[in-house]
């Protein structure tokens, strides 16, 4: 199973994302992307960076897709849904990027129809996220087809629903996470000399590589740190004010007021 046909409804910051990557992606037909979007100024935002944007007539575009990505807010999906519920073909797959929507949910609006959550990252665009995915009423077929599928834009798992909002803060915005330790560190190389362009560069490939480590040598953070560590070295010294300062509990602290508060919003809305 293949994908030719492919129309994204909500071309916000995620959305995007998502069409650059499969725009990248080798074989993959410009023209066969389609981004819904109402938003006048994005459109025009959408349309500069060459993609295919509707704002109206949208039924159009999803009876043609062979998959249909939804990534809007969560207060905007479901009165979405509910329009497009009537011109969904049975053959058509429904993949949903909607942070606190279950697929249980999607069924109450739209019957047992091939659904999926997927819940990737920003870097996405880049083909570098890491996707994470739920299935709901599909056949075997469907869903090697969507592994296959953002696994071109990526790594992917395929988790347990109720993994999916642990995944939504370690993974998506984890992005963030690490982005704001980059920046930290790059401010940091700008005190000891460099100019802000070469910090960021050095900065930015040491994480690079720091990942890839971790990654490809299928090894542990600590194992890679003792690597850099020396007896009365300068890393460890560094590392060990780090930690006094509380850079371990900060980034544990975050990442669980991230999720509690993903909680907290998912209680209120039910």
């Amino acid at each position: 199973m293949k994908f030719s046909k492919i129309t994204i409804l909500g071309g916000g910051n995620l959305g995007a994302s998502i069409g650059k990557g499969i725009l990248s992606i080798d074989d993959f037909s410009k023209e066969n992307l389609i981004i819904c979007e109402k938003r006048k100024q994005r459109v025009k935002y959408l349309q500069e960076l060459g993609f295919k944007v509707i704002d109206s007539d949208i039924e159009s575009s999803v009876r043609e897709a062979d998959l249909i990505i939804i990534s809007v807010k969560p207060q905007q999906f479901r009165k979405l849904l509910e329009e497009l519920s009537y011109c969904v073909k049975p053959k058509q797959i429904i993949v949903s990027t909607v942070t606190g929507v279950s697929l249980n949910e999607i069924e109450s609006i739209i019957g047992k129809h091939a659904s999926v959550r997927i819940m990737p990252n920003t870097a996405i665009e880049i083909r570098e996220s890491m996707t994470c995915i739920s299935h709901n009423n599909t056949s075997a077929d469907q869903e090697k087809a969507i592994v296959e599928f953002f696994n071109q834009l990526g790594k992917t798992l395929v988790l347990q629903e109720e993994l999916l909002d642990a995944v939504t803060v370690l993974g998506a915005c984890g992005i963030a996470f690490a982005l704001r330790f980059i920046r930290a560190a790059t401010q940091g190389g700008i005190e000891i000399g460099f100019s802000a362009e070469l910090s960021q560069f050095i900065v930015s490939q040491t994480v690079n590589g720091a990942a890839r480590l971790v990654l490809e040598n299928n090894s542990h953070p600590e194992s890679e740190i003792d690597k850099v560590t020396t007896p009365q070295g300068i890393t460890i010294s560094g590392l060990n004010e780090m930690e006094h300062k509380g850079f371990s509990s900060s980034v544990i602290k975050g990442l669980l007021m991230s999720y509690n508060k993903l909680m907290t919003f998912k209680t209120d809305k039910n």
